[in-house]
């Protein structure tokens, strides 16, 4: 294991960075094409990511260690939650203008807290309910004009069911962040990555014979682009949080929604609306609330813990 120096300013740039690649990812999902099955570009996203994964896991020393792990249920848990929620969002990815997509995408943090009481058993107090109330409300803004095209039919249709499977990807990646929690307690970082991406790979296969398609050359290089974007992305955001705190490079998750909005002007021509905007608005507003919220928590458990401490 590399010992590393921690800096703030560089987990910072990391985490921009990360958020970058992410969205190169999903631009290249985008351009691949919206007929393409979302199992395929699960599969592409997922086995193409192994490559910079294991190249990096092979250089900081750790690609043999990865591998072993001594909760393999765990990792199938994890795995096919984690590929379901993959699914869903590619497919509302695929059906919605870039920016509604990563902007429904910000009710994962939120559900992540609600799981996170439930199953876990965390204490969440009055204001961080009240901020994923808040949150919520402003998912239902940005996903209600979507969700009354249903009566539409057509491509409108295919939208208002785009918004729901980026909203059902949410509750499952707050699954899948409640299962990484607890593997996190007995397994490393590597072996959660790399398990992922392997399982990932071999359950999305699986969907092939429902319906693959043979992709035309420029389809299949974005699709490949994109998986090794996502993994590319996933060793950026791993770093970062090598060199900073959770709490100090969290918001910076939210610089997406104004570099999608850009990406999904000038490459794809979406123009945002004045709900999708207000209800962003409120999400992010939510999401940061909670972050700095257990940013305070964290702090007030390590002074109680001080003061708790005999000293010599």
């Amino acid at each position: 294991m590399h010992s590393v120096l921690r800096s703030p300013m560089r987990g910072i740039a990391l985490k921009v960075s990360s958020v970058v690649v992410f969205l190169a990812m999903q631009t290249f999902i985008k351009l691949a094409g919206p007929d393409i099955p979302a199992g395929q570009v699960t599969f592409c996203r997922s086995f193409f990511a192994l490559f910079p994964i294991m190249a990096y896991l092979a250089y900081i020393g750790q690609l043999r260690a990865a591998f072993h792990t001594a909760n393999p249920v765990g990792h199938l848990k994890r795995g096919t939650i984690g590929i379901l929620s993959m699914a869903f969002g590619f497919y509302g990815l695929l059906h919605l203008p870039l920016p509604e997509a990563i902007a429904l995408g910000y009710a994962l943090p939120l559900v992540a807290v609600i799981f996170a009481a439930v199953f876990l058993g965390e204490t969440v107090r009055i204001y961080r309910w009240s901020a994923v109330l808040v949150g919520m409300a402003g998912v239902v803004i940005i996903s209600w004009p979507k969700l009354t095209l249903f009566r539409e039919g057509g491509m409108e249709a295919e939208q208002a069911v785009g918004a729901l499977c980026v909203l059902f990807s949410a509750v499952l990646g707050g699954m899948a962040m409640i299962q990484v929690r607890r593997l996190v307690e007995e397994e490393k970082t590597a072996t959660i990555v790399l398990y992922f991406s392997l399982t990932a790979s071999v359950f999305s296969l699986a969907s092939l014979p429902f319906g693959w398609l043979v992709l035309p050359w420029p389809s299949a290089l974005y699709l490949i682009a994109a998986g090794f974007c996502g993994g590319v992305a996933q060793i950026l955001l791993t770093e970062s949080y090598r060199h900073a705190d959770v709490s100090t490079i969290a918001p910076f998750e939210y610089t997406s929604i104004l570099l999608g909005g850009i990406v999904g002007y000038f490459i794809f021509g979406d123009v945002p609306s004045v709900t999708m905007l207000i209800g962003t608005v409120i999400v992010v507003a939510a999401g940061i609330f909670i972050i700095y919220r257990e940013h305070q928590l964290g702090i007030e458990q390590r002074e109680a813990r001080k003061a708790t401490t005999p000293q010599a």
